[in-house]
C-alpha cells in the first residue's frame, strides 16, 4: 500500500500517514489505518507548518530521545483489509467446537436479549464511554449501575453494594482484604470452604499470602470459629450444587468477632433467600449469566455487596444518588476519597478499571425480564434439573444433594467408569464437569430445555443402564410441579422499583435504554482528551467477532483441544505484544491495568525469593505515579518508598540513586510509568534503570503511556523488566464506561518462569509460576479478539504510523493551546510526547475559578474535560490521540480559547468571580429554557458558546452535581417511589 509515511531517503524521517492506494491501484482500498488515524496528509502538513517541524519524522525525533529509539521495526505480519480479517476472525472461529457445556463453576450458557446485544453491547453511545467522573454528562450510565447494585442489594438482601469488579474469584479476594482491614484484634486466620470453585480459593490463597493472611481450607461444616479467625467464606450454592444453611455459621462468627462472606449464585438467589437475611457479611459472585456471553471466561461483571457498616472499606467504585445546584436529584461516584488518586498506599483496592459495560447489561437484563420474568427463568432451570435427577436416578445414578438448584453431583454405579462416559459424552460435544473422586458434575442453564435433558438421559443411559433405554422428559415432568421447595426457599420480596416493572415490551425497553444513551457523551459526540486514558478509537471492525457465537459461547473449562481458533487467537496476540515491547515473556490473565500491575510485582517478589533475596521488599515509586502503583505494591506486602521529582517533572536521578543506595539490601523494584505520567520522554531512563539494576532491583513499567512507544521504542531495550499494557488504552478494547478491559504481563526472560499459571489449566503459566490471578485462565479472553483484530488491521507501519500520529496531534495541541494556557512541562527540546499538562493554577489563586469550574464549562461545548487535577493538582492533561482529525482538534482549541476569553472576564472584573458563566456551568437545557432567568449574562452565552455547537449540541441533564451531599447522605440503590417528586422520574425509574 502505498504511504507517505516511508523512510524519506535524505533524511530518514517518517513524513505523513499512509494513504489511500492511488487510481489504477491494485492495492484493496478496504485498507485500516487512513480510517484510524485521524489526520488526514494535507492537515498533517498544516500541523507540522504550526510546529514549525521539516516531517513528521523530524517532530518524532525531537520528542523521543535518540537513545532509546528501536533500531528494528516491528516484524509483524503485513496489515489485513477489514474484509480479511473478518474472514480469518470467523475461520478461527470454525476451529472452536461447537460442545455443549453443562460444566458450571460459575461460568453458564445464558440468553442475551437481542434489545440488549444491539442496543448497549454493540452501541457505541454505550462503549465509547469513559468512567463517570464527570457525573453530569454520565447520568445515563449511572442510573443503568445504579439499577445494577439495585439488582444485587435486593437480590443479596444487604445494605450497599458496588458498581462492579472484575470477577468472581478477585471479588472474593477483595472480601477477604476488607474483612481482613476490618476485623478487631484477632489472629490472621481465614478460613475458606472446600466447596467454593477450584479457581476462587486459588485466586484468595494467592492474594492472602503477601499480606500475611493465613488461608486454611477445609470442610466449613466442621469448622469452629475460634481466636485466630478474622472470617469464613462460603458458597451458595456449593460448588457441586447444594445448598446449605448457614445461619448457624454466621451466628458463631459474630458471637467470637468474626465475619462470613459468600459467594453466590445471583440466578440462584431470585429462588434461594437472600444471604443477608442468614446473616452473612459479605456477599459476592458474578453477574454473567444474567445475559453476558461466557467468551472463554470473560467478560463478566462481579457484584459485591455488604452491611452499611463497611461502606468506607468496600473496594471499586459505588454509584450514589446527591442532588444538583437546583436540589433536583443527581447521580454520581460516591466516597471517591477512596480512590487511589488520593489515599494512594493505603487504598481500600487497587481497582480503577472494573467492567461497567457488562454490569450495565446484566442491570438491563434485570430491567427487561423484570422479577417474575427473573423467577420464571430461574423456575423453568430448577425444574428441568428436578427432572434430569429423576430420569437419571431411575437408571441407578445416585444424586449427592438433597437440596440444589441447578447442578447436579453424581455418583456412579459401581460397574461404570467415569472414564468411559467421559469419552462418550465428549464424542457427543457434551461437556461435563469430572470430580477427582471419579463422581460427575451437571449445570443446566438458560439455554437448556427438555431436548437437551433427553440428551443427558440418553447418555447415561447408555453407559448405566442394562437395556440403554432413558425415561424422556415429557414423561418425567408430571412427577416434578414446578417451584422450589428445597432448602433456604426465598420469602423476602425483590426488585420492587417501577423501572424493573416497566420495560417489559421491547419498545419501552429500546427506548429507555435510548434515553439514558442521550444523557451521556461519548466518542459519538466529540474527542475525549482525557490525559492517560487514551480514548482512542474503538474500531467497529475490530469488535464484530467478540458476538460470533463460535467465540462468544465458549466454557473457560471446556477441553482445551475445543478451542484451537481462541488459542491461535492468544498465541499471535502474546507474540505481537511480545515483538512490540521487547519482552518475551506474556501473560494475558490480568483483567484489568490494575491487575497486571499487581501480577508483575507478584512475578518480582517470585524471583527475589527464588534467588533466596526474602528481604527484598521496598518498592520506589516516582511521587508522580499513577495512585495504583502504591496500592499495588502494599497488596504484594511491598514497603513503598517515594522518589522525588525535579521541577521539570522528571524522576530526580540524584534522589533515586540515593535511595537506592539506602535501601540497596532490601530494594525489590521501582514502578516507573514511561512516557512519564507528566507527558514528557525522560532522558534519563536509561540512567534511571541502571541505577535500579546496579543495586538489585527490578524495573516496573507502567504501560499506560504505551500508545507513544509502539514502532518507535521497546521498553525492553532500556532496562524495563517487565510491565504490563492496558489493551483498553493502547491496544483500542472500549473503555465501556469503566470497562471492561486488560492488562496483560510482558516480562524478560528470567521473570518468565514466574508468569501467572492455573490450577485447572497446566498449559497456562511459567515454570515457576506464581498463583492465578483471575478466575479464568485467559482473563477476559472474548475481548482478546478486539487487540488482536486491532494489530492485524495496522500492521507493522499502521501501529507506528499511530505513535506518529498520536505525538503529532498531542504537540500540535499543545502548541496551539500554549498561546492561551502555560504548559507545564515539556521535553528537552520544548516537545511533548502524546499528551501535556496546562496550568490553571493561577486562575484558581488569582480569580477563584478553578479547574473543576473549567471541567464543568467543556461540558457545555460539547466536551469531556481533560484529566482533572492530576498528576499534578489544579492542572488539566490533554490526551488527544492519533484518531482524531484536525478540525476536531481545533474544535478543542476554540472551546479552550473560548473559556479563556470567559477567564480573562472575570479577571477584568467584567464578570464577577462567583457567579460566572463558568462557576454557573453546567447549564443545562431546563435551566436555559425556564422563564426566569437569573444569571447576569445571557442564555446564548450559556447554551451557545461557540459557533460550532450549533452544529451538534450536547445538553447536559443537570446543574452541577453536590458531591458532598452525596457522601453524607448515601444511598447506593433506586431510591424509593415516595423519595422522587412529583415529576414523573419515579414512573421512568430515574434518580
Amino acid at each position: 500500500m502505498p504511504t507517505d509515511l516511508q523512510r524519506d531517503p535524505a533524511t530518514g524521517h517518517r513524513v505523513a500517514r499512509p494513504t489511500a492506494p492511488p487510481s489504477g491501484s491494485l492495492a484493496h482500498p478496504d485498507q485500516f489505518t487512513p480510517r484510524h488515524v485521524g489526520p488526514s496528509p494535507e492537515e498533517v502538513e498544516a500541523m507540522l507548518g504550526e510546529l514549525d517541524a521539516d516531517s513528521l519524522g523530524a517532530l518524532v525525533d525531537e520528542a523521543v530521545p535518540a537513545a532509546i529509539r528501536t533500531e528494528r521495526p516491528l516484524e509483524l505480519p503485513e496489515a489485513l483489509t477489514e474484509s480479511d480479517l473478518l474472514e480469518q476472525a470467523r475461520a478461527l472461529g470454525e476451529e472452536n467446537e461447537e460442545a455443549r457445556s453443562f460444566i458450571g463453576m460459575g461460568y453458564h450458557p445464558t440468553v442475551t436479549p437481542p434489545v440488549i446485544q444491539r442496543d448497549i453491547l454493540e452501541n457505541p453511545s454505550w462503549y465509547t464511554q469513559y468512567t463517570p467522573y464527570q457525573a453530569e454528562i454520565a447520568q445515563g450510565r449511572l442510573q443503568a449501575l445504579l439499577n445494577f447494585q439495585t439488582v444485587t442489594i435486593d437480590l443479596t438482601g444487604l445494605e450497599i453494594a458496588n458498581a462492579s469488579l472484575l470477577d468472581e474469584a478477585t471479588a472474593a479476594a477483595e472480601a477477604m482484604m476488607m474483612l481482613d482491614r476490618s476485623r478487631k484484634a484477632k489472629g490472621d486466620l481465614f478460613f475458606v470452604d472446600e466447596d467454593c470453585h477450584p479457581q476462587t480459593i486459588e485466586v484468595v490463597k494467592g492474594r492472602a499470602e503477601p499480606i500475611g493472611v493465613e488461608v486454611v481450607v477445609g470442610d466449613v461444616r466442621d469448622f469452629d470459629f475460634g481466636e485466630e479467625a478474622f472470617g469464613a467464606l462460603v458458597r451458595y450454592p456449593t460448588t457441586d450444587g447444594a445448598v446449605r444453611d448457614y445461619e448457624g455459621l454466621c451466628e458463631s462468627a459474630h458471637e467470637n468477632d468474626a465475619f462470613v462472606a459468600c459467594a453466590a449464585d445471583l440466578m440462584a438467589l431470585t429462588l434461594l433467600e437472600a444471604p443477608g437475611e442468614w446473616g452473612a457479611d459479605v456477599c459476592v459472585g458474578s453477574s454473567q449469566r444474567f445475559g453476558v456471553p461466557m467468551g472463554y471466561g470473560g467478560p463478566h461483571a462481579a457484584f459485591f455487596a455488604c452491611r452499611e457498616q463497611f461502606k468506607r472499606q468496600v473496594p471499586g467504585r459505588m454509584i450514589g444518588v446527591s442532588k444538583d445546584a437546583d436540589g433536583e436529584r443527581a447521580l454520581r461516584m460516591a466516597l471517591q476519597t477512596r480512590e487511589q488518586h488520593i489515599r494512594r498506599g493505603r487504598a481500600t483496592s487497587n481497582i480503577c478499571t472494573a467492567q461497567v459495560l457488562l454490569a450495565v447489561m446484566a442491570g438491563m437484563y434485570a430491567v427487561y425480564h423484570g422479577p417474575e420474568g427473573l423467577r420464571e427463568i430461574a423456575g423453568r432451570i430448577h425444574r428441568l434439573t428436578r427432572i434430569l435427577a429423576e430420569g437419571l436416578q431411575k437408571l441407578g445414578v445416585a444424586v449427592r444433594h438433597d437440596d440444589y438448584f441447578d447442578t447436579l453431583r453424581l455418583d456412579l454405579p459401581e460397574d461404570t467408569r467415569t472414564d468411559d462416559l467421559r469419552e462418550r459424552a465428549e464424542q457427543e460435544n457434551l461437556n461435563l464437569r469430572y470430580y477427582n473422586d471419579g463422581s460427575v458434575g451437571i449445570a443446566l442453564d438458560e439455554q437448556a430445555g427438555p431436548a437437551e435433558v433427553d440428551m443427558l438421559l440418553e447418555l447415561f443411559a447408555s453407559e448405566v443402564s442394562q437395556n440403554g433405554h432413558a425415561l424422556r422428559t415429557d414423561n418425567l415432568a408430571e412427577d416434578v410441579p414446578g417451584g422450589y421447595d428445597g432448602s433456604q426457599p426465598r420469602e423476602t420480596d425483590f426488585l420492587t422499583h417501577p423501572v424493573f416493572h416497566e420495560h417489559q415490551s421491547e419498545t419501552e425497553m429500546m427506548r429507555y435504554i435510548h434515553a439514558l444513551s442521550e444523557k451521556d457523551l461519548s466518542l459519538t459526540h466529540s474527542m475525549i482528551p482525557l490525559g492517560s486514558c487514551t480514548m482512542k478509537l474503538n474500531p467497529t471492525a475490530a469488535l464484530m467477532p467478540i458476538t460470533m457465537p463460535a467465540f462468544a459461547g465458549q466454557h473457560p473449562f471446556a477441553p482445551a483441544d475445543q478451542n484451537d481458533g481462541y488459542h491461535t487467537v492468544i498465541e499471535e496476540l502474546s507474540d505481537a505484544l511480545a515483538e512490540i515491547t521487547g519482552l518475551p515473556g506474556v501473560s494475558l490473565q490480568p483483567n484489568s491495568g490494575a491487575s497486571g500491575e499487581y501480577t508483575g510485582l507478584l512475578m518480582i517478589r517470585a524471583y527475589h525469593r527464588a534467588n533466596g533475596d526474602e528481604d527484598r521488599n521496598t518498592c520506589l515509586i516516582p511521587e508522580s505515579a499513577h495512585g495504583t502503583n502504591p496500592a499495588s505494591a502494599s497488596m504484594v506486602g511491598m514497603n513503598v518508598v517515594t522518589v522525588d521529582c525535579d521541577e521539570q517533572g522528571n524522576i530526580d536521578v540524584d534522589d533515586l540513586r540515593e535511595k537506592a543506595e539506602e535501601h540497596a539490601d532490601a530494594l525489590a523494584a521501582l514502578m516507573v510509568t514511561y512516557p512519564s505520567t507528566h507527558g514528557v520522554f525522560e532522558e534519563d531512563i536509561l540512567d534511571i534503570t541502571e541505577v535500579i539494576h546496579e543495586h538489585g532491583g527490578q524495573v516496573y513499567m507502567d504501560g499506560a503511556n504505551m500508545n507513544a512507544q509502539v514502532g518507535l521504542c521497546r521498553p525492553g531495550e532500556y532496562g524495563i523488566d517487565v510491565c504490563h499494557l492496558n489493551l483498553h488504552k493502547t491496544f483500542s478494547i472500549p473503555h465501556g464506561g469503566g470497562g471492561p478491559g486488560v492488562g496483560p504481563i510482558c516480562a524478560k526472560d528470567h521473570l518468565a518462569p514466574f508468569l501467572p499459571g492455573h490450577s485447572l489449566d497446566d498449559s497456562v503459566g511459567g515454570s515457576n509460576a506464581i498463583p492465578a490471578v483471575s478466575a479464568a485462565p485467559h482473563g477476559s479472553a472474548l475481548i482478546l479478539l478486539i487487540s488482536w483484530a486491532y494489530i492485524k488491521m495496522l500492521g507493522p507501519e499502521g501501529l507506528t504510523a499511530s505513535s506518529e500520529a498520536a505525538i503529532l496531534s498531542a504537540n500540535y495541541l499543545k502548541e496551539r493551546l500554549a498561546e492561551h494556557y502555560d504548559i507545564v512541562y515539556t521535553g528537552r527540546e520544548g516537545r511533548v510526547a502524546h499528551e501535556f499538562i496546562l496550568d490553571l493554577r493561577p486562575f484558581r489563586e488569582g480569580i477563584e475559578v478553578s479547574e473543576q469550574d473549567v471541567a464543568k464549562r467543556l461540558m457545555d461545548y460539547g466536551f469531556h474535560a481533560p484529566t482533572m487535577s492530576w498528576p499534578v493538582v489544579g492542572t488539566l492533561m490533554v490526551e488527544p490521540t492519533e484518531s482524531e482529525s484536525k478540525a476536531e482538534l481545533d474544535r478543542f482549541i476554540e472551546a479552550m480559547a473560548g473559556i479563556r476569553e470567559e477567564l480573562a472576564a472575570v479577571e477584568d472584573g467584567h464578570a464577577d468571580s462567583g457567579d460566572n458563566v463558568l462557576t454557573n456551568a453546567p447549564h443545562p437545557a431546563e435551566l436555559v429554557c425556564a422563564d426566569e432567568w437569573a444569571q447576569p449574562y445571557g442564555r446564548e452565552k450559556a447554551a451557545y458558546p461557540a459557533p460550532f455547537v450549533r452544529e451538534r449540541k450536547f445538553w447536559p441533564c443537570v446543574r452541577r452535581v453536590n458531591d458532598a451531599y452525596g457522601d453524607r447522605n448515601l444511598v447506593c440503590a433506586c431510591p424509593p417511589v415516595e423519595a422522587y417528586s412529583e415529576n414523573g422520574h419515579a414512573q421512568n425509574g430515574e434518580a
